[in-house]
């Protein structure tokens, strides 16, 4: 079964922004290539409920394992040795990656509170659009009440567009909610 975001990328968007940016070759048509969900815990080092906690979460969030990510350095003065854990993050690719913008888009961030629409400045740009979100009881399959601290993450959304023009078009038409 085909998801609803993707269907709509192949249905309208494709032919949307090949007619706006004037592409000769259907390969220049940029697209959505992978979504990563990056929780930094740097509480982690002093409790491992907490990254395991996070762990949980993620996986409920994305619908796949995240990744333990690791210190690659030590640093004294935050008392963190190599190789101590410290985030969880999860790429997501495809399908999954197409479901998740879809919940995300739809539902996630219409819950956010005082909510007015994304920073239009977040692209990088090469194309790629990263955002911060304070807390993850947004998400619809958190239960309130299994929340034992509120942890924020960074989402990036990694097109093939070599413009932020062209990947601020794509997201818009795929549903990204831009402010004003």
């Amino acid at each position: 079964m085909a998801n609803r975001l993707r269907t709509k990328y192949d249905e309208s968007v494709f032919a949307a922004l090949k007619e706006k940016f004037n592409y000769s070759n259907a390969m220049e048509v940029p697209k959505l290539e992978k979504i990563t969900i990056n929780m930094g815990l740097g509480e982690a080092k002093d409790n491992s409920k907490i990254l395991e906690s996070a762990v949980k979460e993620l996986s409920l969030i994305s619908g796949q394992r995240p990744v333990v990510t690791k210190a690659r350095k030590s640093i004294a003065n935050f008392k963190v040795r190599q190789g101590m854990p410290v985030g969880a993050k999860v790429t997501l690719r495809g399908d999954r990656m197409y479901a998740f913008a879809d919940k995300f888009f739809n539902l996630s961030l219409p819950r956010v509170r005082d909510f007015k629409g994304v920073s239009k400045n977040s692209f990088d740009g090469r194309g790629n659009y990263s955002m911060g979100i304070r807390e993850q009881l947004i998400f619809p399959e958190i239960v309130y009440d299994d929340v034992e601290t509120i942890k924020g993450m960074n989402i990036v959304f990694t097109t093939t567009a070599k413009t932020d023009e062209e990947a601020q078009a794509l997201l818009e038409l795929l549903g990204m909610p831009f402010e004003k």
